[in-house]
Parts: C-alpha cells; structure tokens; sequence
C-alpha cells in the first residue's frame, strides 16, 4: 500500500468520531456500524463487505492506544491535509506500521490482527515502533559513505522483571477475564466482535503485585548505541532509512526502523551536483590567453593536471571523469571544473604600463560593438 493510499484514509471519518474521542466512543461508534454492515447481515453485498472492512481497520487502529498514536503521529509528520501528488515522502507498506502485510485473498481475521475471532491470533507478535533522529556529516563523510554511531533513547524490556511486569519472586497470572487471550468476545446478536481485554489491556496476563521500577508495564525507557553504515553519496537535508535499527518488536516480532535525517556540512573548495562535484579553478589571464596545464586537486586521491587550451573563455566547465561522488552501484560520478579568470588586484608599475600598451594594442577590438543593436533585436 503506498504513502498515498495510507494518508488520505481518515479513520475518525469511517468511525464518524472526532480526534479527540475517548476510547468508550470509538467502540461504540464500531459497534454501531459493525451491527449494521457487518456480511452476516448483508449476505451478497459486496459494498456493505468493503464497508465493513473499513470500519474494521479503522477500528483495529483507533482502539490500540499504541495504533493510534503512531497513526496520528505519521498523519502529523506526513501532513494530514495530503494532497495527491504532493511527493517527497515515497511509497512504504502498511505492514511498517500496523507489524503485519495483508493481500485481497486473507481472511478478515488475517487482515485485522485477529480482531474477528480466533483465540490463538491474540498473541501474535508485533511490529517495533520505528525512532527518528538527526546526523550532521563532513562534506567528504557524505560523499564516500561512513559508519556512524547513534545513541537512542528506546522503550526496553524491564531489567529488573524482564519484561513481565511482575515483581521479582512473583509470577503474573493469566488474565480470568480473557483466559489469556488478550482479547474478549461481544454477541451483537448472530455474531460476535472481538475487542481487546479491558482488564488486562490486551496483554493476557495481570501482575498482582506489579514491578516497582516499570509500574507493571514491563518496559522501561533507556538509551542504547547502535552502529549504522550511512551509504555514499547522500545528500544535505536526505532522510534515510535504517532497517531493523528502531525499536525492538513485541513477543518476537521484527525491530522497527531508524530514520535519519542527514545534515552536511560544507566544503571549502568542493560543491555537489546530482552524482557529480563542483569545483571552480581560478586562472591568470595569460593562462587562459596563452593555455597551461593547471594542476587541479580532487576530493580523495592526488591532484589531477587539466589542460587549459588558449583562448579559454571565463566559465567554461571542463570534465574530470571519475573524481565525483560515489554512486549506490559503486560507480563515480565526475569533477566538473570551471574556470574564472582571477583579475589581479595589485598591478606594480612594470605590470601597469604593460597592460596600457596591450590595451592600446587591443583598441579597435570591441567585445561589447553589437550589444545594444542585439538587446533591441530580441
């Protein structure tokens, strides 16, 4: 599913609530629509399905405290005023965020988690949260590619409980509501709803005497330091993706992603264009008259000699093949070279009276003889 299809899903409109509804009046907002749309009711209705689908997703979102508030944190990074062919975020799966992929061919117990049924989905793993965070690289770091090292702030697992939310020298017990399941059933008359357990929150299990340092949660906030390789060529203002470097996932589900914006300082001599880098020579005017071969420095490696033929104008690009940044596949861009005239600033009297007398050598030529008639004639 693309960014696209993903942002422009209001689920508080399929729900018909508001951003600001409380947990009681989104389940009865669903309740209200599962009743009315749901197949058993409407056999052979193929909208009344794809409408019971929506407002089964909608709600397996909206009823997760975590769901939702990683739903209304990405509509608020992402823009929830999306507009088609807005650009610049790309195409990502909803598996990212909800922990699970789906196709037109599962069931809907597949596509919702095991909202519908089926004790044994209760447990299923989850997804971990992707983090986000900044780096600030050298010119050089940026275009040859670097490893860096990122401290995080993370939720991780208890230490002193190890993630079971009861004290140590106690056991949790499994929760008498749900039997463990994490989820309880609803008869909405012909048909049942799953929901997750109002007592034990959806974990299937209660800690009567819950862990003092993670207040029973079984997670706790720390900090952790991971390496990540940045790859070559990224650019100033870039925001990469580092998979399985975000937090780590719920009852053996995958780690999510890390997410870096990348910062790049600048270079005194060298600039970036696409693949290639910049550079501007400065040349004497004699050197440019008369040609020379001027010895021009690249980004790693020695210094390269580029030929300056006579006659060479100001601006002009020459191209050193292979001195660019480097690329994803491992091939280089090139060193473009441009060329500008340096106008000496201090002129000894020898130097002075030279350039009068090539000046008056050069009196008849007029560089500017036909601008004005050419300004007119556009």
């Amino acid at each position: 599913m693309s960014t696209k299809d993903y942002l422009e899903k209001d689920y508080y409109k399929v729900l018909g609530v508001s951003k600001t509804a409380t947990a009681d009046e989104i389940r009865s907002a669903y309740r209200k629509l599962a009743r009315k749309y749901h197949p058993d009711a409407n056999k052979g209705d193929a909208q009344a399905e794809k409408k019971f689908k929506e407002i089964s997703e909608a709600y397996s979102v909206l009823s997760d405290e975590k769901r939702r508030k990683e739903y209304d944190e990405a509509r608020s990074l992402f823009g929830g005023a999306y507009r088609p062919g807005g650009g610049g975020i790309g195409d990502f799966n909803l598996g990212d965020l909800f922990g699970h992929t789906t196709t037109g061919g599962e069931r809907l117990t597949d596509l919702f988690g095991g909202l519908f049924g089926g004790r044994g989905r209760a447990t299923q793993s989850r997804r971990g949260a992707d983090l986000e965070t900044e780096t600030t690289l050298s010119f050089t770091e940026a275009v040859s590619g670097t490893t860096k090292s990122f401290t995080l702030t993370t939720t991780v697992s208890c230490p002193t409980c190890r993630g079971s939310g009861a004290k140590p020298g106690t056991t949790p017990r499994v929760c008498p509501r749900c039997a463990g399941t994490g989820h309880e059933s609803t008869n909405l008359g012909g048909f049942s709803l799953s929901e997750p357990c109002a007592l034990c929150k959806g974990r299937g299990y209660l800690a009567d005497d819950p862990c003092l340092t993670c207040s029973g949660t079984g997670n706790v906030k720390g900090t952790r330091t991971v390496q990540a390789r940045i790859p070559p060529g990224v650019s100033d203002g870039q925001r990469i993706r580092l998979r399985g470097k975000g937090e780590p996932g719920e009852r053996g589900g995958p780690a999510g992603d890390l997410f870096v914006t990348v910062r790049v300082t600048p270079h005194p001599v060298f600039g970036r264009s696409g693949d290639n880098l910049t550079l501007t020579l400065p040349v004497t005017f004699p050197e440019a008259v008369f040609g020379a071969e001027v010895r021009v420095p690249t980004l790693s490696g020695p210094p390269v000699t580029v030929r300056i033929p006579p006659g060479t104008r100001n601006g002009r690009v020459f191209r050193v093949r292979g001195k660019g940044a480097t690329r994803r596949d491992g091939t280089t861009g090139d060193l473009l070279v441009t060329v500008e005239v340096a106008v000496p600033q201090n002129l000894n009297s020898e130097a002075r009276e030279a350039l009068q007398r090539f000046q008056a050598a050069t009196a008849d030529h007029n560089p500017r003889a036909d601008l004005e008639a050419r300004a007119k004639g556009a």
